[in-house]
C-alpha cells in the first residue's frame, strides 16, 4: 500500500484557499492607466493567454509580459477553476474537442509538478446504446496520437476492471475506454502554478479589481475597460471570466439572445444566449489507501454512466430506472466526484461563488445518488454515505446556446477576444496557447470550430448519447 499523501505531491485542494492578506496584496497593486493588453480573469483560461502570450510578444520581438495586465475582483483561481474537480481527459464524442486536448494534456505533462498534476488515467464505462459514442471517441484520440484501450463485450468489461478492483461489482457496462495519459490537477495549486509561470514572464496579476464597463469608440473597438478602480487604455481585451462571462457579454453591450441555424438547416428564433448549471459535487472523507488499485497504486479517474436499477443506500428505494451518470476520483483527503449538473435556466444569482453561496451547493438528493453510484460500482464503497462530508460544494457554470465553447472575437468587436469555455475549462490549458497566437495575427485550426458564427452557419458540434451537457 502507498502511504498517504504519497501519491499526491502539493497540499488538500481546500487549504488553497486565497486567504484575505492574499487579497488585500494583490489589490495593493495599482491599475495601470494605459497598457497594451487587458486580461480579464485570473482562472485556467486568462491565466494560460496571458503566460503564452507574453511568450508570444518576446519571441516575435512585439513586447513582453509588461505589456500585459490580469484584472480579477477576487484572485487567482478564485471562480469556476479553483473549484473544479480537476479531471484531465480527452474524453469527448466531438473531434474539436479532442484535438483541443490533445495540446492541453501535452502542456499537463510538460510540468506536473508545476501544475499539481498526476498521471494515474481516465476510465469511462458506459451502457450499449453509448457503444457507437465509444467507438467515436476511440477513434478521434487515436487519429490525435492517443494510445488509448478500448474493451467491448459485457464479462470482457466486467473482467477488466476486477483485475484493477477485485470488488468491483457494477454490470451492464458493454464499452470502456481507458485514458492513459489523462489524470487528475487539483485546482488552487495548478492554478497558482500556471500563474507562477506568467508571473515570470512579467505578466500583472492585480486582484481585487473589479471590472464594471468599457467605452468603445467609433469603429466599435474598446479603447478603455473601465473599472472600480479607474479606467485602463487599451488595445486589446481578452475576456476569460468563467461564470461571469454573461455579464461581461451584457457591458458590451451584446445581444442575449440569438438565432442558431441546427444541422437539418432549420433556424431556431431566439435562443439564450447563456444559460446556468448549478453544480454537482461532494466527497467522502476516507482514508486513501482504502481506495488504490489492486497493485496499491493511484486509481484512474471515473466516468460512469449506468442503466441499471440505482438503489438508494440510505432507503432503500430505487432513486432512478433510467439512464444516470457519476464521476469521481481519489483526492488527498478521500474520494471527491459529482454527477449530472442541474440547469437554472438563463439567469442566476453568481455572487457569492460556489461554497460561499447558499443558493447553489448540493443538496441531500445528489449526496444520495453520488454516494449510492459508489456503492454500486465496488463494495468497499458499501456504507460510504456516512463518510459523506456535510460541508458547502457546487457552483455555477456558464453555458453557451449549444453548451460548448466561444473561442472567438466577440461580435462586431474586433479587439475584444471571448474565452467563453461553456464550463469546460479546467482541462482545457492549451486554449491560452492558441489564444495567444490569434492575437499574433494567426488563424488557429483549433480554435476555428469554436467561432461565434458557427450558430448563424448551422455548423454546429454533434452531440452524444450521454447524460451531461458538456456531451
Amino acid at each position: 500500500m502507498i502511504a498517504i499523501g504519497q501519491s499526491w505531491h502539493g497540499a488538500y485542494m481546500a487549504e488553497f484557499a486565497l486567504s484575505d492578506q492574499e487579497i488585500q496584496m494583490g489589490a495593493t497593486m495599482a491599475i495601470p492607466s494605459k497598457i497594451k493588453y487587458v486580461i480579464i480573469g485570473a482562472g485556467v483560461h486568462g491565466l494560460s493567454a496571458s503566460w503564452h502570450l507574453a511568450k508570444e510578444l518576446k519571441a516575435r520581438g512585439r513586447g513582453s509580459g509588461e505589456d500585459i495586465v490580469i484584472l480579477d475582483k477576487t484572485g487567482v483561481g478564485a471562480g469556476a477553476s479553483g473549484i473544479a474537480c480537476g479531471l484531465i481527459r480527452a474524453f469527448y464524442y466531438q473531434p474539436a474537442m479532442a484535438a483541443i486536448m490533445r495540446g492541453s494534456i501535452d502542456i499537463w505533462h510538460s510540468d506536473p509538478e508545476g501544475f499539481d498534476f498526476t498521471n494515474c488515467g481516465y476510465i469511462a464505462l458506459v451502457p450499449e446504446p453509448q457503444n457507437d459514442d465509444v467507438e467515436a471517441i476511440y477513434g478521434h484520440q487515436q487519429a490525435q496520437g492517443f494510445e488509448p484501450t478500448l474493451v467491448q463485450g459485457e464479462q470482457k468489461v466486467f473482467d477488466y476492471m476486477r483485475q484493477l478492483f477485485p470488488d468491483w461489482r457494477a454490470r451492464g457496462h458493454t464499452s470502456i475506454l481507458h485514458e492513459h495519459e489523462s489524470g487528475v490537477a487539483f485546482n488552487k495549486p495548478a492554478m497558482q502554478g500556471i500563474a507562477d509561470k506568467a508571473e515570470v514572464e512579467g505578466v500583472r496579476i492585480v486582484s481585487g479589481v473589479k471590472v464594471t464597463g468599457f467605452k468603445r469608440n467609433g469603429s466599435g473597438e474598446v479603447h478603455e475597460v473601465v473599472t472600480d478602480q479607474g479606467n485602463i487604455e487599451v488595445e486589446q481585451v481578452v475576456v476569460g471570466a468563467g461564470p461571469w462571462t454573461g455579464q461581461v457579454w451584457d457591458m458590451l453591450g451584446l445581444p442575449d439572445k440569438i438565432d442558431v441555424k441546427g444541422t437539418d438547416g432549420a433556424v431556431h428564433k431566439d435562443r439564450d444566449m447563456w444559460a446556468y448549471w448549478r453544480l454537482q459535487e461532494g466527497e467522502i472523507r476516507v482514508d486513501p489507501n482504502m481506495y488504490v488499485t489492486a497493485d496499491g497504486k493511484v486509481p484512474p479517474v471515473f466516468h460512469f454512466d449506468s442503466m441499471e436499477p440505482l438503489v438508494s443506500l440510505k432507503s432503500g428505494q430505487v432513486i432512478t430506472d433510467g439512464l444516470w451518470g457519476i464521476y469521481w476520483k481519489q483526492d488527498k483527503r478521500g474520494v471527491q466526484g459529482g454527477a449530472e449538473p442541474e440547469n437554472l435556466g438563463s439567469k442566476a444569482q453568481i455572487d457569492p461563488y460556489g461554497p460561499e453561496s447558499p443558493l447553489y451547493t448540493v443538496k441531500e438528493d445528489f449526496e444520495d445518488q453520488w454516494t449510492s453510484g459508489l456503492s454500486h460500482a465496488m463494495a468497499r464503497f458499501e456504507n460510504c454515505h456516512h463518510d459523506y462530508l456535510q460541508a458547502p460544494s457546487g457552483g455555477v457554470g456558464c453555458f453557451t446556446a449549444d453548451n460548448f465553447p466561444i473561442f472567438d472575437y466577440a461580435p462586431g468587436i474586433p479587439n475584444v477576444y471571448i474565452l467563453a469555455d461553456s464550463n469546460h475549462g479546467f482541462k482545457m490549458i492549451s486554449v491560452g496557447q492558441e489564444t495567444a497566437k490569434v492575437l499574433m495575427g494567426e488563424k488557429s485550426d483549433i480554435l476555428y470550430p469554436f467561432r461565434y458564427s458557427r450558430f448563424a452557419e448551422g455548423d454546429l458540434h454533434p452531440v452524444s448519447k450521454s447524460p451531461y451537457p458538456w456531451g
